[in-house]
């Protein structure tokens, strides 16, 4: 199949270079068309390279499966949000859910990022990884007594508050330690973000927030309330968009009520719009950061307001891979199976969201799709459940040992994985330039039950 031949939809529309072709036996991704889209990586004659780094190299130092980060890739997505909303005054937070090891979160606070989070555990980590309190918004549903007793001893920015009973409690912490604490309400403007129901989080259906109906009424309470300092306004309505239009429909909607918030003598401070912008796995579309920011710098320029951004995925995504070696080819009659030392406990997107992760190899082992040895693969993991996948149907080249990369790993990764089947989790390093550095070691099978106790009958 010649490119010419290529749907149109098929075809990236910017180099009029194949990225998949779907075929009957199943989905070629054209590795080097992709690491095209792909800042960190890159092929150099038949070898994959992060940065100045041999792909390759790195999986025979620390093994496998492991995380790799690109430094440079995250400050660059970073100082892209910064470039596109220069012309307000802004603070970009970033999402400390989607990757939260302490050398990503390290090399953004030196940045300048602020962060958002979502439990004392991140916070922890923020602060530790030398992050200051003052910029970290912290979000999420269920707030205990003891998180909101510590992030106000620490000198949390702001709360952004999800419920009435949310907000009277931290009043009383408030109370108890007499020192107001600065929030904003989480408004929910039920808008359909237009992606997976598990990430969507911006509809009367969500858990997430205040009905964009009576936040009026509970900023009146909060305005009653004796430790509480209103700052601001939240809006965040879900994960991996590829379009604009919802951000400017839910701001549309946070616009109309900061300004019945005015007119009831309520004055903020800020705008938070959370995250939420997509980016490219395979052959997805997203909506670059600047054109995100043209379509919102008007409206936004017209409220007077510092502006909040708390982007997760985005910045950190395609910085990172997972590298898995193959183990065990397993060809049958209906299906070939690759077993890879990675698996569901590693990776769980492909399970959980069905998401769609591009398998490249860490060496080409062919000119592409039509070479001898193409088979269609199922990449699987050991994991006892036939929903251990990583990628199904993937037309590749093979052979025991190979090392592949997973793209866009680099959010809701290790931050997601877990010890089912006892398995310990993967290494993470950190690539910059032509150094690295491992910044987790892998853990021993001896860690998994180290806190764990025999019954000791009476």
């Amino acid at each position: 199949m010649s490119h010419s031949e290529l749907p149109a939809d098929l075809t990236d529309s910017a180099t009029g270079e194949s990225v998949t072709i779907q075929t009957e036996q199943g989905l070629y991704v054209d590795p080097k068309a992709l690491s095209a889209h792909l800042p960190a990586l890159s092929y150099r004659g038949d070898a994959l390279y992060m940065e100045q780094v041999s792909i390759d190299e790195l999986a025979k130092q620390y093994g496998t499966p492991c995380y790799v980060y690109s430094k440079q890739a995250i400050l660059d997505v970073y100082q892209a949000y910064t470039d596109s909303f220069a012309s307000l005054n802004h603070q970009v937070c970033y999402a400390v859910k989607a990757n939260s090891n302490l050398a990503v979160l390290g090399v953004l606070a030196q940045a300048g990022a602020g962060f958002d989070i979502v439990s004392r555990g991140e916070l922890m980590r923020v602060l530790a990884a030398g992050g200051a309190a003052s910029r970290v918004v912290f979000s999420g549903v269920g707030k205990t007594y003891s998180d909101i007793e510590y992030a106000l001893t620490q000198g949390i920015g702001c709360f952004n508050v999800e419920s009435i009973s949310e907000l009277n409690l931290i009043n009383d912490v408030a109370k108890s330690l007499d020192k107001p604490a600065p929030i904003s309400l989480r408004v929910n403007p039920n808008v359909d973000a237009k992606t997976h129901p598990y990430i969507s989080t911006g509809l009367k259906d969500n858990k997430f927030g205040i009905t964009h109906e009576d936040a009026l009424a509970v900023y009146q309470q909060a305005a009653d309330l004796s430790h509480i300092d209103i700052v601001g306004i939240d809006c965040h309505i879900g994960s991996q968009l590829t379009e604009v239009e919802p951000f400017v429909a839910a701001l549309d909607k946070v616009i109309e009520l900061i300004h019945s918030l005015r007119d009831a003598g309520i004055e903020l401070q800020h705008i938070d719009l959370g995250g939420g912008l997509g980016v490219r796995y395979i052959d997805e579309t997203p909506v670059s950061i600047d054109d995100f920011a043209q379509a919102l710098l008007p409206k936004l320029s017209e409220l007077g307001l510092t502006v909040f951004f708390e982007p997760g995925r985005s910045i950190v995504a395609n910085a990172g891979v997972l590298l898995t070696q193959v183990d065990v080819l397993k060809p049958t009659e209906h299906k070939n199976f690759a077993i890879v030392d990675a698996a569901m406990n590693d990776l769980i997107r492909p399970a959980l969201y069905q998401a769609e992760m591009a398998v490249i190899p860490s060496v080409l082992p062919n000119a592409g799709i039509d070479t001898d040895g193409t088979q269609p693969w199922d990449i699987v993991g050991a994991i006892c459940e036939t929903g251990d996948f990583l990628a199904k149907d993937r037309l590749l080249s093979l052979a025991t040992g190979d090392v592949l990369a997973i793209t866009g790993a680099g959010a809701y990764g290790f931050t997601m994985s877990s010890n089912y089947n006892s398995r310990p989790r993967a290494s993470e390093v950190m690539v910059s330039g032509d150094s690295h550095q491992l910044i987790r070691k892998r853990e021993t099978i001896e860690a998994l039950y180290a806190d764990e106790t025999l019954w000791q009958a009476q």
